[in-house]
């Protein structure tokens, strides 16, 4: 599987990275070390996680379970640390983690150890910001979005204090790469210059929503990506699964994201049922199963570092793993930038 240099070379990742979200509720801790085998098997060397997983639904009871089952991964195979490029996430301001405290260097400072400790692990490859602690316009708060009421004095207070410590957790060794995730252009151009002003860790990577259904990264964040070597870490690549075609006409499969989440995070609209009929209808013409079409698209983006996709079932993430031996013509390519023309923003 193809490996995409981050960081300046100082790290290599697959194009496809195993997202973790459902081990704890949807999937088993046995199913989700079932995936991590067959994923590293094909090549796969990345995994995403977070604080706040398991979702579907996310609970204060359940928050941190899914790092623990990575890190029980580990514990049983000795030895296979190495081989994987380990993401996790420190939560935002969700009620569901912490009471809603959020981040700040001093939290980072104390929490870190305890997420260490549930993954097994001395290091992690790349810890995120889950959300900016300022607001963000990601998951359909663009179409409301009003960053008015920011305080430009108090977010840099925060954003120094929390690359003092990263900066401290990358010298003790405990954390190797620092990215964000749901951030704006701006907000990105902002960690960046401090950074560069105080000493602090360079952010390398940016984990947003990205897939043919929902192209917000393509103009000012995909700019900034290329330029600045910030690469992309895509969540949602299938959209929630609508890319699938599953939910097409109708359906609901027993026991898939729309039976926990009806509203697919306010991914369900008509449009989005007419923009994946025109992607299906592309992948059929060409005898693509329409998940690696969707990936492997993704996958090749020019600002891309990892497209992350999740399963439920191995039958589900085989399917995904064929993405990387999927080769898209200039004929497809194209035929995918005019159903996008078409099919502008569905949600």
């Amino acid at each position: 599987m193809r490996r995409i240099k981050i960081a300046g070379g100082a790290l290599e990742i697959s194009e496809l990275m195993l997202g973790s979200m459902t081990w704890g509720t949807q999937n088993s801790e046995a199913e989700g070390h079932a995936q991590i085998d067959m994923a590293l098997d094909h090549g796969v060397n990345g995994i995403d996680t977070a604080e706040m997983y398991p979702v579907n639904p996310v609970s204060p009871e359940t928050a941190g379970c899914t790092e623990e089952i990575i890190g029980n991964w580990f514990a049983r195979n000795p030895g296979r640390r190495g081989e994987v490029v380990l993401a996790t996430k420190i939560s935002g301001d969700t009620k569901q983690v912490r009471g809603g405290e959020g981040f700040s260097g001093a939290v980072i400072r104390r929490e870190i150890d305890a997420q260490l400790a549930r993954l097994r692990t001395d290091h992690i490859d790349i810890y995120q910001l889950h959300w900016p602690m300022r607001g963000s316009y990601m998951f359909r708060q663009n179409w409301d979005y009003d960053p008015s009421g920011q305080d430009r004095v108090e977010t840099e207070d925060h954003m120094r204090g929390v690359l003092e410590a990263m900066a401290g957790l990358v010298a003790a060794g405990k954390v190797r790469h620092f990215g964000l995730s749901n951030e704006s252009a701006w907000g990105t151009a902002e960690w960046l210059r401090l950074a560069a002003a105080t000493g602090g860790p360079r952010v390398v990577t940016i984990q947003n929503e990205y897939s043919l259904l929902c192209r917000l990264f393509d103009t000012d964040l995909a700019e900034l990506s290329l330029n600045e070597d910030v690469k992309l870490l895509a969540f949602s690549p299938l959209a929630t699964g609508l890319l699938t075609g599953k939910y097409q006409e109708g359906a609901i499969p027993a026991g898939s994201r729309m039976t926990l989440n009806p509203n697919l995070g306010g991914r369900r609209t008509a449009r989005a049922f007419a923009a994946t009929g025109a992607y299906l209808d592309i992948a059929a013409r060409h005898g693509l199963d329409p998940v690696a079409m969707a990936l492997a698209w993704a996958a090749r983006r020019p600002f891309m570092g990892a497209a992350i996709f999740g399963a439920t079932s191995l039958e589900q993430l085989g399917r995904a793993l064929a993405a990387a031996k999927v080769v898209l013509s200039d004929e497809i390519l194209a035929e995918i930038s005019a159903a996008h023309r078409s099919h502008p923003m569905p949600y």
